[in-house]
């Protein structure tokens, strides 16, 4: 039934935006990060086309007051999910005015509110529905010109779409007014708040950029933010059409849903790509970073009308991220990467039988093989001509919504290119076109190495031993010699450890890491060689080569906690927790075991971010050092809006209940719970 309603939903509101077209907004709003509220007053101008008798605006869980249409009460209906005017409206323009107030359970974030001095507040509208936080329309074909002004703490930064036009100051607070030229979809509408440093460059072409920071990760300002630039006016030259906004932020954000969401300008993205010089070579930005900024035009810019034609989205933000880091790391990373995803989508469509052009693909479909399409039809049409297509595409929809059929029309005004055939191929079909893909990436020298390495897979070792040692000690691209230590793994140490050697000796950090991973047991008469890798700079090879060299030579143990005692890691803290864990179950190595547990059960606390937290607990619970307090940090976990990190709590209470004794302290500690932990929490002790 349910599919009904959604499907009766969509087409009534494909209907009322036939009848009324929403212009413009200005929303004055206060935000309550005590109550976790949002209040404020609304003010629409829309124009209605043809005679309506109801007007819909999405409103979930939301409050009303003082509503008139052009000065002027009238009835309406308030069905929690929806704001509906009932009038009979004529053709004209109208104003729209009320007040409004509402507790959002989604699409609008509260981090460590228990803070004063260290608050975070961000939107996430993307699958999560702006309508939670602000009236507005869950159908993306009603775009609309969103202008806010923001009261909050003076002490705080406030971020929207938009260019700030003034700050007005109040007593202990100022409200921000963002303005907007040109509309967009309800989804793209933002806010962050936090303490944020701001730094502000212009591109070629004059667009403001600005990119902010906390307060605290000042030192990580440039690895983080590095190539920004350059993506910015790499892709403007590329696409070939202006940057289509007024200026373009990015700012990131604690607990963040996903890796980056590209609000109107104004991307938002996870502090885990916040990083420093050394986790810049595992955690950097700069894909997130310029698929992000491609969605400006490939999804702000021109919409897609439904999510059947996603991959007009996905697929041309992740092909144009990957020739803006062609353009950046070269032309082997480029093939390099698509060889990778031409891997996951030809074992993906053994078991994956939904293709591109349906609502229901994954996400690698709709963003990878969404990106292959693109690919293969750059080659097919020439670059002259492809980008000839971009540019008129771009230019006859904008601001507008769009569908596959309206990028194909553009195709076939400067090509007379097969594009049933093609469109059967690779966006009708689940298959993945394996001759065609690897056509293409033949055309690259390191893909051909790469291929010879993937031909000598299953031969035994002492038949290709002689090839694999002259690749490793060739100038090839690095993933195929990562390809090569992968291909060792399960053969005998004693066959394989000059080739190992070899590995270690090429330099490369990606390579000396693939060694690391690949040898959980560790010979003794390759410790030394493998004791280097405490010495690169790279957090993960660091915390692989610690634990394992720690577990494989009892020994050593103190040395290699002497070495990595001062270790922090990434910003969640990856060494740091690994270290104490380790620390605390090595007898005799601390005279003062209760402060090392201290310190690991507070970074379990909710005062840390989400990835930080589930380190902690990790290493708490795999260690076996349980108390009350691990436990009810544990439970907190559950009530997380992080989904990945409230599931990786569920499943350890799942296993931990499975011990009797531990099932007996949950229920001790279940009174001292809040309301929401209790609830979940009872619902894992009922299972």
């Amino acid at each position: 039934m349910k599919y009904l309603f959604l499907f009766f939903s969509i087409f009534t509101f494909a209907q009322q935006t036939k009848s009324v077209d929403f212009k413009t907004v200005l929303g004055e709003i206060n935000i309550n990060p005590v109550d976790r509220s949002v209040s404020g007053n609304v003010n629409y101008n829309f124009e209605v086309t043809q005679p309506i008798d109801t007007i819909k605006i999405d409103a979930q869980n939301m409050t009303f007051s003082d509503l008139k249409v052009n000065g002027n009460e009238i009835i309406y209906i308030n069905t929690n999910k929806q704001l509906q005017l009932v009038f009979p409206f004529q053709k004209g323009k109208n104003t729209l005015t009320f007040s409004y107030i509402t507790k959002p359970k989604q699409a609008l974030y509260f981090v460590n509110t228990e803070s004063k001095d260290d608050l975070e507040i961000w939107t996430q509208g993307q699958g999560r529905y702006t309508s939670n936080w602000f009236p507005s329309f869950d159908d993306v074909n009603e775009k609309v010109v969103f202008n806010l002004d923001i009261t909050f703490d003076k002490n705080y930064e406030v971020i929207s779409n938009g260019v700030l036009k003034n700050k007005l100051i109040n007593v202990d607070s100022f409200v921000w007014q963002y303005r907007m030229q040109n509309p967009m979809s309800s989804y793209l509408l933002m806010l962050a708040i936090g303490k944020y440093e701001e730094k502000t460059l212009k591109s070629k072409s004059k667009i403001p950029l600005e990119y902010y920071i906390e307060n605290k990760d000042m030192s990580r300002f440039e690895p983080t933010y590095r190539y920004s630039k350059q993506i910015f006016d790499f892709l403007e030259k590329e696409i070939g059409v202006k940057y289509p906004w007024e200026i373009y932020k990015q700012a990131p954000v604690r607990d963040f849903l996903y890796a980056g969401m590209e609000n109107t300008t104004a991307t938002l993205f996870s502090t885990r790509y916040v990083v420093d010089s050394i986790g810049f070579e595992d955690r950097r930005y700069t894909n997130v970073n310029a698929h992000e900024l491609a969605h400006h035009w490939f999804g702000n810019l021109i919409t897609a009308e439904s999510s059947t034609h996603h991959w007009l989205q996905e697929g041309f933000a992740t092909y144009y991220a990957l020739l803006a880091e062609k353009e950046i790391y070269g032309e082997d990373y480029f093939y390099s990467k698509l060889y990778e995803t031409a891997q996951q989508l030809k074992y993906a469509s053994r078991t994956d039988t939904i293709p591109v052009l349906n609502a229901k693909a994954s996400s690698l479909t709709f963003y990878e093989k969404g990106a292959w399409t693109l690919f293969v039809l750059h080659d097919a049409l020439g670059d002259k001509a492809f980008k000839k297509v971009i540019k008129s595409y771009l230019k006859k929809y904008a601001f507008q919504t769009v569908s596959t059929e309206d990028f194909f029309d553009e195709i076939k005004k400067v090509s007379d290119y097969d594009l049933k055939a093609f469109s059967k191929i690779w966006l009708e079909s689940f298959a993945f076109n394996t001759q065609q893909a690897n056509e293409l990436l033949g055309r690259n020298k390191a893909i051909q190495v790469r291929f010879e390495v993937d031909k000598v897979s299953k031969k035994p070792l002492i038949e290709k031993e002689a090839f694999l040692s002259k690749v490793l000690q060739s100038d090839v691209y690095y993933t195929v010699k990562k390809a090569i230590v992968s291909q060792l793994r399960n053969e005998k140490y004693d066959a394989k450890k000059e080739l190992l050697i070899l590995a270690l000796n090429t330099g490369n950090l990606q390579v000396r890491q693939e060694v690391a991973s690949s040898l959980p047991k560790i010979p003794e008469d390759f410790r030394t060689q493998y004791e280097t890798l405490l010495d690169d700079k790279s957090y993960q090879t660091q915390e692989i080569a610690l634990f394992y060299l720690w577990n494989n030579f009892p020994s050593h143990r103190a040395e290699y906690l002497d070495k990595s005692k001062k270790w922090i890691g990434f910003n969640d803290y990856n060494l740091k927790t690994l270290w104490l864990s380790l620390a605390l179950s090595t007898p005799n190595y601390t005279t003062e075991p209760e402060v090392l547990i201290n310190e690991l059960i507070s970074y379990s606390s909710p005062e840390y971010e989400a990835t930080t937290r589930q380190n902690a607990l990790e290493k708490l619970i795999d260690f076996g050092l349980i108390n009350d307090l691990v436990l009810t940090n544990l439970v907190n976990a559950t009530t997380h809006h992080m989904w990945q990190f409230s599931k990786f709590g569920r499943d350890s209470i799942r296993l931990l209940l499975k011990n009797s004794e531990m099932r007996s302290s949950f229920e001790r500690i279940f009174p001292n719970l809040s309301s929401n932990e209790q609830f979940q929490l009872n619902r894992l002790l009922k299972e």
